[in-house]
């Protein structure tokens, strides 16, 4: 899938206008006024915008020109929606937007079919959360959102996770001065009895390491503690038990 070809959907990218944040503001003014120019002013000036967001999904094997054809729907909606009194960046406000856009065009087009019924029953459980949140002042329960639905909350949750997009393990989450944190790196492992040989050989493996990077390794593939619970039982940041376990690996790995 190629992002840096010229042309999507007959619009040349490398041509693209970008306007300033002042334009922007000027022209929602206008656009709010009824001055329909203004609008389609909007969509072309931040057509960019939606470019660089539909790269963050190029590895999902879809057709660049679908994407940003979905992307515009989004962008069009945060133009129609974006209050002028807010103090907030408009690109601040269509980012999700056009995001949001873009990942129920990919849940409805997925080769795991989930039917209409459950859906719509997804899609109205996450509006009456946000109903919710703006009552309670916080975030409900999934009990309180069947309750107020009228449904079982086994089937609130059945419907809300059939919509949950899958994370690829190796999908980063956290960065600090270049030790990635991955998804992976926050799941915990469980041992079992089956696991006992390589436990021996693990232990065995870690003798030589300094005392810290070797009650990581322990924490870590003996305990199965997420990088988040060693972090906090040693009393060092999450990005340093990274660095540190990866270093530790690589080291085991020379041996």
């Amino acid at each position: 899938m190629q992002y840096s070809k010229v042309e999507i959907c007959g619009v040349n990218t490398a041509k693209l206008k970008v306007l300033k944040e002042s334009e922007k503001t000027e022209l929602l003014k206008r656009m709010k006024d009824g001055d329909a120019s203004a609008r389609e002013q909007l969509i072309n000036g931040n057509l960019r915008l939606v470019l660089s967001v539909i790269q963050r999904f190029s590895n999902r094997g879809e057709n660049p020109d679908d994407l940003f054809q979905v992307g515009c729907i989004g962008l069009m909606k945060a133009i129609d929606n974006f209050d002028v009194t807010q103090n907030v960046r408009f690109s601040t406000y269509a980012v999700p937007m056009i995001i949001g856009e873009i990942r129920r065009y990919l849940r409805d087009n997925n080769s795991v079919r989930v039917s209409r019924s459950v859906r719509d029953t997804a899609y109205h459980a996450m509006q009456v959360k946000e109903a919710l949140i703006n009552k309670l002042g916080r975030d409900p329960t999934v009990e309180e959102i069947a309750k107020e639905m009228d449904k079982e909350k086994e089937e609130v949750v059945l419907a809300l996770e059939s919509i949950v997009e899958p994370v690829s393990l190796y999908e980063p989450i956290y960065s600090d001065g270049g030790d990635t944190i991955y998804v992976m790196d926050q799941i915990g492992d469980k041992v079992t009895d089956e696991s006992w040989l390589e436990e021996i050989q693990l232990k065995q493996a870690i003798k030589e390491l300094p005392q810290r990077e070797k009650r990581i390794l322990y924490l870590r593939f003996l305990m199965g503690k997420t990088q988040m619970e060693v972090a906090k039982e040693i009393g060092i940041s999450q990005a340093q038990v990274s660095r540190l376990e990866k270093c530790a690996i690589k080291q085991i790995k020379g041996q």
